[in-house]
């Protein structure tokens, strides 16, 4: 059992809710995902009063737990600020917890990820930080009183799926009882496995779903595929081998 700052979640299954084709689609795909969380980006659903209140009625419809973000920001200061309307908004004290610093990639800014996560958890958050793969960066945000860490698999959107395999095993190595979510750049159903596979504890889909032919089909095969990573981790895989074992016994066999 995994909680999120005390929570047990329904699924290990994250689902971003932007991009989709229209709300019915939307609310489809999370029911077929069984989703645990969906997320949500304040600014987006702000950008209209009534479309955003015709997009909350969906949101809360889903009986799926909210998990706000502050998606395009790229200042301390606008992140903070971002995450206190999303408080006051979607009423919940958890946030995800985002800090760009370079625009092409979408990299996340450590040093103000940081910084504002320190603000946030001083005002009552419970914070999801979204991260690099980087060591030292997760230290300073658990530090900064995060109990959860979520770094990315790629840049946002790529369907890249898992860049740094070495980075993502260090990671869950030196903080192995920390809660972690992959989240960002995964594109197929296998890399949700394989981050799952690794030893963490859920993933965050947005685009891989919402883009798809059938988003609520994808969606499914995302849950199929989250749940069987998870239970192959749990089963305890076999170690690679550089050389072939005869799966066939030959003892007791002939000898030309």
């Amino acid at each position: 059992m995994t909680l999120f700052y005390g929570t047990e979640l329904a699924s290990r299954l994250m689902l971003g809710t932007a991009q989709y084709p229209s709300p019915e689609i939307l609310a489809d795909a999370v029911r077929r995902a069984g989703a645990g969380v969906v997320t949500v980006s304040l600014r987006r659903e702000a950008a209209g009063a009534r479309a955003g209140q015709a997009f909350w009625e969906l949101i809360r419809g889903l009986d799926v737990p909210v998990l706000p973000n502050t998606a395009g920001c790229h200042t301390v200061r606008e992140a903070v600020t971002t995450a206190q309307m999303a408080r006051e908004v979607f009423g919940t004290d958890w946030i995800k917890l985002e800090v760009i610093g370079e625009s092409d990639t979408l990299q996340p800014d450590m040093f103000a990820l940081v910084e504002a996560a320190r603000i946030l958890t001083e005002d009552g958050f419970k914070v999801f930080p979204y991260m690099t793969e980087d060591l030292v960066g997760a230290e300073r945000l658990l530090r900064a009183g995060c109990e959860v860490l979520m770094p990315w698999g790629a840049p946002i959107g790529s369907g890249k799926g898992l860049n740094n395999l070495f980075g993502l095993r260090a990671l869950r190595a030196h903080f192995p009882d920390v809660p972690m979510v992959v989240d960002a750049g995964i594109g197929v159903p296998s890399h949700a496995a394989q981050a799952m596979e690794l030893g963490y504890d859920a993933v965050l889909i947005n685009t891989a779903v919402a883009k798809a032919g059938d988003p609520a089909e994808m969606a499914r095969a995302f849950a199929m595929a989250v749940e069987a990573g998870r239970m192959a981790y749990i089963a305890d895989p076999m170690e690679e081998r550089d050389m072939a074992v005869p799966s066939t016994p030959v003892i007791g066999q002939a000898v030309l």
